[in-house]
């Protein structure tokens, strides 16, 4: 029997770090009941210290009552007790990107759960269907994962493992939805739709700042020159450094390193030495006050050469591969055209769809760019899409 969601049905999170606690909160804002489970009582009370702040300073900026604010962190009850999810209609897991610990997980929730209650993972690059081999009824295991900040992000990819019920995927798509999220339907293929078509926003960049491709002058900043053309003349809100310093580099990472892996170690998606040396060098990024950039309170930031040429020259390199990437996911059937797009608007904000990008532009642009790229290095990194090649052969559009 299909599990069907009412507005009071008790949500359950396993995890209580960042992802957790906002994934918990997006519930609880929607009406839920919610159960936040962590096995560290320190975790659970940083939780609840963060999201008491983080209301406060809705209250005080009167964007929330002081009434609702006190409801909606009322209902989330916080534990380190697994069978205080016994009632859940509906258990996420938000915990660490390991699929041994998230298999051994979900085989004690659906011990104690109802044979109806559904299970997810928030995983952002593991694959749904080794998750739910965990498990005897596998039908009830789905994908939603959420973007960082989850209060705030609009988009979730539902992501339906190869024995995932269809009724299990339209219930968590109505469910998300009344929370006030977007949702788009991916394939269970490693990365799912945004963290696999953005890789080169970040990996072509590393690339072309470990280069003298840029041809720079001596004492400019590399990383801030890309950083300023992607934003500048790209349209992009965040240089790719920028980004992965507030994500986190031992995130940005590992995630990398999983998709690469995953994918069988395809060129396309290899991570680099300069991303290795950042995380053993505890060059975390925002968190540890120092990454890419250093974010300290005397620290200067560095000048980016701010040549339009050599700009042009960055962006074109970098959305050349980032459609490529676009329209090898819609070849492949990981979503659909309008998904791909809404995903990486939604999710990462990027400043118009890819594939409405590679339409403007044109196809055949976008495959000369690939070719020089490819004429340049002769690597299978710079491959060009079967697809793309196609609709520029033929004048075809993506979108319609």
């Amino acid at each position: 029997m299909q599990q069907i969601f009412s507005p009071d049905s008790l949500i359950g999170v396993a995890g209580a770090g960042t992802m957790g606690n906002g994934i918990a909160l997006v519930a609880a804002t929607a009406g839920h009941p919610v159960v936040l489970f962590d096995p560290f009582p320190e975790s659970l009370e940083k939780a609840k210290n963060t999201l008491q702040q983080t209301h406060q300073k809705l209250v005080e900026k009167g964007k929330l009552s002081a009434e609702k604010s006190a409801a909606i962190l009322a209902s989330i009850t916080y534990t380190d007790d697994l069978n205080a999810m016994v009632g859940a209609s509906l258990v996420i897991e938000a915990i660490i990107e390991d699929l041994e610990v998230k298999k051994k997980l979900f085989r004690e929730l659906e011990a104690i759960l109802a044979p109806n209650a559904m299970l997810a993972s928030n995983t952002s690059s593991l694959s749904i269907t080794s998750i739910a081999s965990a498990v005897k009824n596998p039908s009830s295991v789905i994908g939603i994962h959420f973007f960082n900040p989850a209060t705030l992000m609009p988009l979730v990819e539902v992501i339906p493992g190869i024995a995932t019920s269809t009724e299990a995927v339209q219930s968590i798509r109505n469910l998300i939805e009344s929370w006030g999220k977007v949702t788009v339907n991916a394939k269970d293929t490693p990365g799912f739709i945004v963290n696999r078509v953005a890789r080169p926003y970040y990996g072509e960049s590393i690339r072309i700042f470990e280069e003298r491709w840029l041809d720079l002058p001596e004492g400019a900043a590399g990383m801030a020159t890309i950083d300023w053309a992607l934003k500048e003349k790209g349209g992009f809100k965040m240089g790719p450094f920028e980004l992965m310093d507030l994500i986190g580099n031992d995130i940005n990472y590992t995630v990398t390193e999983t998709v690469w892996k995953q994918f069988y170690f395809d060129s396309r998606y290899r991570p680099s030495l300069t991303q290795k040396r950042m995380v053993e060098a505890g060059r975390l990024g925002r968190k540890t006050g120092i990454g890419y950039y250093d974010y300290h309170a005397n620290a200067t930031a560095p000048a980016p050469d701010k040549d339009p040429v050599r700009a042009e020259k960055i962006v074109r390199r970098v959305l050349a591969m980032l459609v490529n990437e676009a329209v090898d996911a819609l070849y492949y059937q990981i979503a659909s055209a309008e998904d791909i797009d809404l995903a990486m608007t939604k999710g990462v904000n990027y400043p118009k769809g890819l594939l409405q990008w590679c339409d403007e532009l044109g196809a055949a642009v976008i495959l000369e760019e690939l070719d020089a790229l490819q004429q340049l290095y002769a690597e299978e990194r710079y491959r060009a899409s079967v697809l793309l090649k196609r609709y520029a052969k033929e004048g075809l559009r993506f979108r319609h």
